[in-house]
């Protein structure tokens, strides 16, 4: 629709608008048909016209035209941002250097993606050996001309003879997995279809254990709810057809499972799960007598994460009894002795533990950076791994019976560099490290703490360059936050965040309640009923933000994806003044109907059922969708969404941007950015990351002034 504002509202937003970004105001937006449902939830009359754009872009032609539309006009006011080449050329600068994941070894052979630095997607190399030459093993830039169909998750055979991988095309989270002969090349058998959310874990050499979702309706792929998800068997020649099941509950089909197996190929563990809650039922197959499954841990109370076997003895970290976490341990021979306590709560949460060389390598998150220590099989310390200073470590890959480790560190300021490290004598090497355009030690990464609306004392990250750290100047700042599903956001490196930085500007990264940074107690302070925390923390913080100086009262920027999308959409709606501009990714802004789609359903979990009457009426208090304020200034809103997400489907961006134009909000655009091709963010190619990435930081840079090169 055209805007149509009166002169009072006109004059108000204009005034609160930059005088050198009043020529960048909204521009006229698309029609968008309003339908006529209204549905009465709970006595509330609650009206939903555009429910008419819940439907798959590729089997409605209405719902296709509107793309179009909206993408024209977006794509022409993108187009005019005069910071967008400078990001364009920038944020590829800073992406091209040569990176590398962690490398997993098995058979003698180290299997591991590398990026020259533009690559579409990483292909995956192979060396025979450590000392060997790396060899191109698989390069999914083969796959698809517009560079959209990725390498996903892959596990090379115990004996590094088999190479099991699987294929993501256009974004999607269905997946089909191949194997392939790693001396060869070629691929052995045929594809398997159907399967989503799935470990891959091989059983011998011949065989490997998945997990599906029965085959959907035509035209059902990508919006269907995902309920049977079932564990099979397929043996390397055989057809899918011939697959066996393993597990499944088709009398609870709301259930997930997904099966592992150990270091040594004895134990096949399934994990089973209701939700996003981590709390699992965990069944327990003794492969070398068949494929009998018996229950280890039953009840649906407690995280059990596997961490590998040695023997007869399986060790887990567990929330049970221990919110931060603890080591157990169960000897399988000796049943009627129970759960042995290896390492016991401490004050910091655990993130993560590995088996490696006849010791517990475990990571902790010591406010939201890692620590990791190393500790024998009966938890005494070893040692404490030395990293380089505040960042993420990640990775801590080996076997039980091999000293050597290979694990990943990263910062703010630092891309990820890889080492080698043996676990016996504590000495750590690089095994690959990046050449940069940048010199890291130009910026300063510092961790402060706020305090909430409630008092709670929050952790935040700031990264500025170090002459803009030195000055004092309030800057424009980017603030990022998450909030959710027990998620911990750590310090991590983003080529956007560092080009934002470089062009003066200040990124903010909040620890807010929802995620997992400290704990059960943490995650559960912002979720369910609690969810009112999640926005009060993120607002605090951009509160405190302008108090201490970081920014200014029109220089604040905010972004979030999918849960962190649904953040964005609250807190602008609550706090309009606040912020100067935002960029909502794939977020979940349709509160009250979130559950009618894909995997929207596990999700309750974190919100609450829309179907019940005491957690509707909390979603309904802060759903974006439905709590817009008509005729008040808002910031400038891109929402970002891809045609082929299937996580959170595009229809919750699509009812949101739609319901924003059709408001007076001011002279601030509220447009939509509708990637092809695309999905929830996993697979995307890098031409694709960089332009989206390019468009959202000129958007911001704009709206809060931030001028790079001045």
């Amino acid at each position: 629709m055209k805007r149509t504002l009166i002169a009072a509202a006109t004059l108000l937003a204009t005034a609160s608008i930059p005088a050198s970004a009043q020529d960048m105001t909204a521009p006229d937006y698309p029609e968008t048909r309003r339908g006529d449902v209204v549905e009465t939830i709970f006595g509330e009359a609650v009206a939903d016209p555009y429910r008419w754009l819940e439907e798959d872009v590729r089997n409605s032609q209405d719902v296709a035209n509107w793309v179009d539309r909206q993408n024209t006009v977006t794509d022409a006011y993108l187009a005019k941002l005069p910071a967008r080449d400078w990001f364009t050329k920038r944020i590829g600068e800073l992406y091209d250097f040569e990176r590398f994941s962690v490398p997993v070894e098995r058979g003698g052979r180290y299997f591991y993606t590398g990026n020259s630095g533009l690559q579409n997607q990483s292909p995956l190399y192979v060396r025979d050996s450590l000392d060997a030459a790396p060899r191109l093993l698989i390069d999914p830039n083969e796959w698809a001309e517009d560079g959209a169909t990725a390498l996903s998750g892959w596990v090379p055979s115990p004996d590094g003879t088999r190479l099991l991988y699987s294929v993501q095309d256009g974004g999607t989270d269905w997946r089909i997995l191949r194997v392939m002969d790693v001396a060869t090349g070629d691929q052995i058998g045929g594809e398997i279809r159907w399967a989503k959310f799935t470990g891959l874990s091989w059983v011998g050499e011949d065989g490997f254990l998945y997990s599906r979702f029965p085959e959907p309706e035509e035209g059902e792929d990508f919006q269907a709810i995902n309920m049977n998800q079932a564990v099979y068997y397929h043996a390397l020649g055989s057809d899918q057809a011939d697959d066996r099941l393993v597990f499944s509950t088709p009398d609870h089909p709301e259930r997930n499972h997904t099966a592992q197996t150990t270091s040594d190929g004895r134990w096949a563990i399934i994990t089973s799960s209701t939700g996003t809650d981590s709390r699992y039922e965990v069944n327990l197959i003794d492969l070398s007598q068949g494929w009998n499954t018996r229950p280890l841990v039953p009840g649906f109370e407690n995280s059990w994460n596997l961490i590998d076997s040695v023997g007869s003895r399986l060790f887990f970290s567990t929330n049970a009894d221990a919110p931060l976490y603890r080591v157990v341990s169960i000897d399988m021979d000796n049943l009627q002795a129970g759960w042995t306590e290896v390492l016991a709560e401490r004050d910091q949460p655990i993130a993560g533990a590995s088996l490696v060389g006849g010791h517990l390598v475990v990571e902790y998150l010591e406010d939201a950076s890692s620590a990791a220590y190393v500790y024998t099989l009966d938890g005494e310390l070893v040692r404490e791994m030395d990293f380089a200073g505040i960042g993420s470590a990640s990775g801590f890959y080996g076997s039980p019976d091999s000293a050597e480790m290979f694990y990943a560190f990263s910062s703010f300021n630092r891309p990820a560099a890889i080492y080698r490290y043996d676990v016996s004598s504590g000495d750590s090497t690089v095994f690959a490290e990046p050449e940069l355009t940048f010199n890291p030690d130009d910026f300063v990464v510092e961790q402060r703490f706020y305090e909430s609306k409630d008092g709670t004392r929050v952790p935040m990250f700031i990264m500025r360059r170090a002459d803009v750290a030195a000055s004092g100047k309030a800057v424009p700042t980017l603030l990022y936050g998450y909030g959710g599903f027990d998620v911990s956001l750590t310090p991590g490196f983003s080529t956007s965040r560092m080009a934002w930085v470089e062009a003066g500007g200040a990124f903010a990264l909040a620890n807010i309640r929802g995620g997992g940074e400290y704990g059960k107690a943490w995650h559960d302070a912002g979720r369910r009923a609690n969810k009112q925390n999640v926005f009060d923390d993120f607002i605090a913080a951009g509160e405190f933000l302008i108090t201490e100086g970081v920014t200014s009262e029109n220089g604040l920027a905010i972004q979030g994806g999918s849960n962190g999308g649904l953040l964005v959409g609250a807190v602008s709606n609550q706090r309009p003044d606040l912020f100067a501009a935002g960029n909502a990714a794939v977020g979940v802004m349709d509160m009250l109907r979130f559950d009618q789609w894909t995997a929207g359903r596990y999700w309750v979990d974190d919100y609450g059922y829309p179907d019940r009457e005491e957690d509707w009426r909390i979603l309904r208090a802060y759903s974006p969708l439905h709590n817009i304020q008509p005729a008040t200034d808002y910031p400038a809103l891109l929402v970002t969404t891809a045609d082929t997400d299937d996580r959170v489907v595009p229809g919750h961006s699509f009812k949101y941007t739609a319901a924003l134009q059709a408001e007076d909000l001011g002279d601030r655009p509220q447009l939509i950015r509708i990637e092809t091709r695309a999905g929830h963010g996993s697979g995307k190619p890098t031409d694709k990351a960089i332009e989206e990435a390019s468009d959202i930081a000129a958007f911001l840079a704009y709206w809060t002034g931030l001028k790079p090169g001045e």
